[in-house]
C-alpha cells in the first residue's frame, strides 16, 4: 500500500469523469475548466476513443489522472497491464475486488506512485443481482468482505456509493483512500443515479475524494460549476 497523502485541498478532492464520446470532447471541456480543477477520470468510453495518448497529455500538463479500467483477469495479465499504467504516470487504476486480481495488481504497480482503487460491488448491482450471479450473500456483506480483503492485499482505497462510506471508513479505518462517485451539488438533479449525496454530506461522513461528471460537464458553465463544487467541499 502506498502512503496516503497527509492532507488534501479542496480543489484537490474534486474528481471531473471526463465521461465524453471523444478525445476533442474532453479538450474541449478541460480548456474550459482551466486551473480550477486539478484532477480528471478517464474511463472506458473515453479510452477506447484515444483516450490513453490523452491521458498522457494530462499528466504531462501537471493534472492528476484516474484511469477507470477496473481490471480483471488471470493474475499475470493484470499484473502487466497494472505495470503499463504505472508507466504512464496516473494517480489511480481501478481494479476489481477479487483477491486474487487485487494482489496481482499489488504487484505490477510495485516501486511506482500508482495507487489503486477497488470496485467491491458495481453500484447498478442490488442484493437480486448478487443471487442471480450465484452469490450466497447481499450488497452490504459483500461490499465489507472485499473492502476488508483489498485492506490486506495491499490496496490503496476502494470506490464505493456515497451510502457506504461512512461504514467502511469504520471497517477499513482511516488509511485507506475512499473515492465516491454519484455526487449531485445542493439543488442539483440525480438523474439516473439512485444513489446520490451532496458534496459537502459525502465529505462529512468521510470520502477522501469525489468523482463528479454531468453536473460540470454538461453544466452551462463547466468552471463556474466545478468552482461551486469545490467551495461546497471547503465548507465541510
Amino acid at each position: 500500500m502506498s502512503a496516503k497523502p497527509a492532507s488534501l485541498a479542496p480543489r484537490d478532492r474534486l474528481i471531473v469523469a471526463l465521461d465524453l464520446p471523444s478525445v476533442s470532447a474532453a479538450e474541449s471541456l478541460v480548456a474550459k475548466l482551466g486551473d480550477s480543477v486539478s484532477f480528471y477520470k478517464v474511463g472506458l468510453e473515453l479510452v477506447y476513443a484515444g483516450g490513453l495518448p490523452f491521458a498522457r497529455d494530462l499528466i504531462a500538463a501537471g493534472k492528476q489522472v484516474f484511469l477507470d479500467l477496473k481490471f480483471h483477469d488471470i493474475p499475470n495479465t493484470v499484473q502487466r497491464a497494472t505495470e503499463q499504467v504505472a508507466d504512464l504516470g496516473a494517480t489511480y487504476l481501478t481494479v476489481h475486488a477479487f483477491p486474487q486480481t487485487m494482489r496481482a495488481a499489488a504487484q505490477g504497480r510495485a516501486g511506482s506512485g500508482l495507487r489503486l482503487l477497488a470496485v467491491t460491488v458495481m453500484t447498478s448491482y442490488d442484493d437480486a443481482d448478487l443471487a442471480a450471479a450465484g452469490y450466497a450473500m447481499g450488497v452490504k456483506e459483500l461490499v465489507r468482505r472485499r473492502s476488508l480483503q483489498a485492506r490486506e492485499a495491499g490496496i490503496d482505497g476502494l470506490i464505493l456509493s456515497a451510502e457506504e462510506v461512512a461504514a467502511m471508513r469504520e471497517a477499513v479505518g482511516p488509511g485507506m483512500d475512499l473515492v465516491t462517485p454519484g455526487i449531485r451539488p445542493a439543488g442539483g438533479e440525480a438523474g439516473d443515479q439512485k444513489r446520490v449525496m451532496t458534496p459537502a454530506r459525502a465529505i462529512a461522513v468521510g470520502a477522501d475524494r469525489l468523482v463528479v461528471g454531468r453536473p460540470v460537464s454538461q453544466a452551462a458553465d463547466p468552471r463556474a460549476a466545478a468552482e461551486a463544487i469545490v467551495v461546497e467541499i471547503a465548507s465541510a
